[in-house]
């Protein structure tokens, strides 16, 4: 039987190299393969065909295995033999075509895209978050402060409020890298999270070089995903407008993810739409934040939980008035809570201005489906030749589940997660069986929200709004959102970006204002 033990050992190297040769051919299109994969390559006939020959002539065949006495007792086993050559000649003749159409799908994903060198990760993220808004009621003052003229209300809108579309993932071994772009904006294409760094350095942990979130203010901190508004409150945008700016910062984490802290070096002007900054004053600006989650329920997986945190910055803007330097920005200003076009609380540029220090307070208590959340910051300007400045501001909400879910949180960052409803909307119809839906997550919410932003020569205004919230989560990636806003602005001086700002003085009105989000994230 040496020509049974011949093609034995010809027909597993064959079977081998088409294994290895499907390996490589699925390792082009994907970068790993699951067990269902696996399962399904190994139900491929010519490796069935290999165990059942394995099966037949047995793991230890050979010219003196005996096998002449099966073929004796056998008289079917000539023929399975020739069954099993004539199979062997078509498992070559594959083997072949196999090889070819490798080589053809190899050609063809060569211009397809894909991970750059190969000793990288790449994941593709997104967000689409779609506007309206509506301002059914606004006093004369308020339309000074949106139009410059009191008889012209706010217009309604209606468009993108987010459209980002970005990549992340590892370099090598501990490095990482990420570049997110902005395009709600038109033709006015920005970048927002842009930065490169490392991994499980020692006492650093984690460190950040790029565009990146300065590390105060939990709502700026909680992604615009996850958020139960649908903008920030006054104090949290004025003090970190668009919270991005380019930096070195450093994160961390104790292990039992009690503790997490960010803190590092940034400068002050917001170049996601200009690439860099030009001037012999850096106004820098050193920040950080330390965080502690010191309640956490195991046994509920996180339904309840407790947290504070203090946060802190000095900063160093250019008040000089120098010419040919930048713009200084000791400049403190926010929309009403939502997307008008222009900011009605603005403290304008402040002239004279030497540094600033701010402190920021934060807290969340969580039961099952209700929330509580509160923030305070408070800034403290220093001027030349001027008295110095203090400006402070706050807000609380509460929030409840109706259909029974909570709010998780992330205890490496110390901000909240991703809501997972108990049932996910749908509506369907399933022929024998009618029409069947879910409910999705319904959560309703209300937040008051304070800044005072007056103080000496200073009047850029005081305001206060009520917010009333209806969120409607479809699945984990998407959801509606609904708010109800009525506020009021006092003693506002008008500053904004008309040239010159308003001579009516300080003004005082209220407003009515509606609006509605549909968004999706990927």
């Amino acid at each position: 039987m040496l020509a049974t033990a011949r093609f034995r050992s010809a027909l597993r190297c064959v079977s081998v190299s088409t294994f290895l040769l499907f390996v490589f051919a699925s390792g082009d299109i994907v970068a790993g393969a699951n067990q269902d994969d696996a399962q399904e390559l190994l139900s491929f006939e010519p490796f069935r065909q290999v165990a059942f020959y394995d099966a037949f002539l047995g793991d230890e065949g050979s010219e003196d295995d005996g096998n002449e006495d099966k073929a004796k007792e056998d008289p079917s086993y000539g023929d399975r033999l020739d069954k099993l050559e004539e199979n062997y000649s078509d498992l070559a003749k594959n083997y072949e075509k196999l090889g070819d159409e490798n080589a053809d799908l190899k050609k063809k994903l060569k211009d397809l895209a894909g991970i750059g060198h190969g000793e990288e990760t790449m994941q593709v993220n997104g967000r689409i978050h779609v506007d309206h808004w509506a301002f059914p009621e606004s006093s004369p003052a308020i339309n000074v402060f949106e139009n410059h003229d009191p008889s012209i209300s706010p217009q309604d809108r209606i468009g993108f409020r987010r459209l980002r579309f970005g990549v992340k993932g590892d370099l090598w071994k501990t490095m990482v890298y990420k570049i997110e772009m902005e395009f709600a904006g038109g033709n006015k294409t920005e970048f927002r999270d842009a930065y490169l760094g490392w991994e499980e350095l020692p006492i650093l942990q984690t460190l950040l070089v790029g565009n990146q979130k300065r590390p105060y203010g939990l709502d700026h901190l909680n992604s615009s995903r996850y958020n139960v508004f649908l903008e920030r409150p006054f104090v949290i945008e004025s003090f970190n407008q668009d919270s991005r700016r380019f930096g070195i910062q450093s994160y961390g984490v104790s292990e039992d993810e009690a503790w997490n802290w960010r803190y590092g070096v940034f400068n002050q002007r917001l170049i996601q739409d200009e690439g860099n900054y030009v001037s012999d004053h850096y106004q820098m600006e050193l920040a950080s934040r330390l965080a502690n989650t010191f309640w956490y329920d195991e046994a509920s997986s996180g339904r309840g939980y407790g947290h504070w945190a203090v946060a802190g910055s000095w900063a160093d803007p250019d008040g000089s008035g120098i010419a040919g330097r930048a713009t200084n920005e000791a400049r403190f200003r926010h929309r009403p809570e939502a997307r008008s076009t222009n900011r009605w609380l603005d403290t304008g540029t402040i002239a004279g201005a030497d540094d600033y220090t701010l402190l920021g307070l934060e807290n969340v208590w969580n039961f099952g489906p209700l929330q509580l959340v509160g923030e305070y910051q408070s800034l403290w300007l220093q001027r030349n030749g001027g008295t110095d400045i203090h400006l402070h501001g706050s807000y609380a909400y509460v929030s409840y589940f109706l259909t029974g879910e909570h709010i998780p949180w992330e205890r490496d960052s110390g901000t909240l997660g991703r809501v997972k409803p108990i049932e996910n909307f749908f509506l369907v119809d399933t022929c024998s069986d009618g029409v069947r839906g879910g409910w999705g997550a319904w959560q309703v919410a209300y937040r008051w929200s304070y800044a005072d932003f007056n103080d000496e020569d200073i009047l850029g205004g005081v305001g206060q709004s009520h917010t009333l919230g209806l969120n409607w989560h479809w699945n984990p990636y998407a959801r509606m959102q609904f708010n109800a806003i009525y506020g009021e602005i006092d003693d506002h001086e008008g500053f904004d970006d008309a040239d010159p700002p308003n001579s009516l003085g300080a003004l005082s009105g209220h407003y009515a204002i509606l609006g509605t989000r549909f968004m999706v994230d990927f």
